[in-house]
């Protein structure tokens, strides 16, 4: 029984919950704006369903076919493939097996325009961005596409089409990507480096490069993210609130241009997490006061 409960969890460990959080959250965002408040409960937890099991099985192949250099790097070392907990093949049947299920889930109770973002997703990330990381430090802007596909998924779940404002939060979503993956990047470098990732710390050891991305990035996150605002998707209550989420984010982003710790970027890093879940309760709070 032991051994069974390790192996499901070494098998739910590879689906990357934290991501899939990240994935569920902004798909619930793009739907929640599209339909202006939540009109079809039941329709967005087969959304969310089908998003998370795509979001899982990426994930999983991307673990598969990273499976040398995650023996190699310090951070991912201990996952199941290069433990030996679970074997390269039956990774890959059950990648292939996440991704087709969500898929069907799409096609089955959601429609064929969500099933289909989320195929270009999986495509993007798996077969794009993954060997991208050993070519180029752009991987992470190229990767920031299929990042930012899931609002537009959970837009096309509510609607059936695409609009506009499922396009302003594609922005965000690819804007708030570069700050929170550079300052990844620059905690892990090393490790990074180690793998023969041509990440932006790594290719360009000085922190001028990086700088210039996260600062520039957090700008753009910063004005995108008020555009819902004066789109007429949201009222005032969101409008102050995620220009001082943003302002929060752009201060980490001065921290580390004064001073490039681990430490500085770390605050990057958190303030990135908690930006999301954050704008998210905005939304909420926004559209049942206004």
């Amino acid at each position: 029984m032991k051994n069974k409960f390790k192996l499901y969890k070494a098998y739910w460990s590879m689906t990357k919950p934290g991501i899939m959080m990240m994935v569920l959250v902004t798909t619930a965002l793009g739907f929640y704006f599209a339909g202006r408040g939540i009109q079809d409960s039941v329709l967005l937890l087969w959304t969310l369903l089908g998003s998370g099991l795509t979001c899982g099985g990426a994930s999983v192949l991307n673990q598969y076919l990273e499976r040398d250099v995650d023996a190699i790097m310090r951070r991912t070392q201990n996952r199941p493939i290069p433990t030996g907990i679970i074997a390269p093949e039956d990774a890959l049947t059950f990648g292939l097996a996440l991704i087709l299920s969500g898929l069907f889930v799409f096609c089955w109770k959601v429609n064929l325009l969500t099933a289909f973002l989320s195929l270009l997703t999986c495509f993007l990330y798996v077969l794009v961005y993954t060997p991208m990381k050993k070519l180029t430090w752009l991987n992470t802007s190229f990767g920031a596409i299929p990042g930012a596909i899931p609002p537009l998924g959970g837009w096309a779940a509510a609607t059936d089409h695409l609009a506009p404002g499922g396009w302003i939060l594609f922005l965000i979503m690819f804007t708030w990507q570069h700050p929170h993956f550079y300052s990844i990047a620059w905690l892990l470098k090393d490790d990074y480096k180690k793998a023969g990732f041509k990440m932006l710390p790594v290719v360009h050891p000085d922190a001028k490069y990086t700088l210039v991305q996260i600062t520039a990035f957090s700008f753009l996150l910063t004005a995108f993210s008020l555009m819902p605002s004066l789109a007429g998707m949201s009222g005032k209550i969101y409008f102050w609130g995620a220009l001082g989420l943003g302002i929060g984010v752009l201060y980490t982003a001065f921290l580390f241009q004064h001073n490039q710790s681990d430490a500085n970027a770390r605050k990057i890093l958190g303030a990135s997490i908690m930006y999301l879940p954050l704008l998210l309760v905005l939304i909420i709070v926004d559209g049942a006061l206004s």
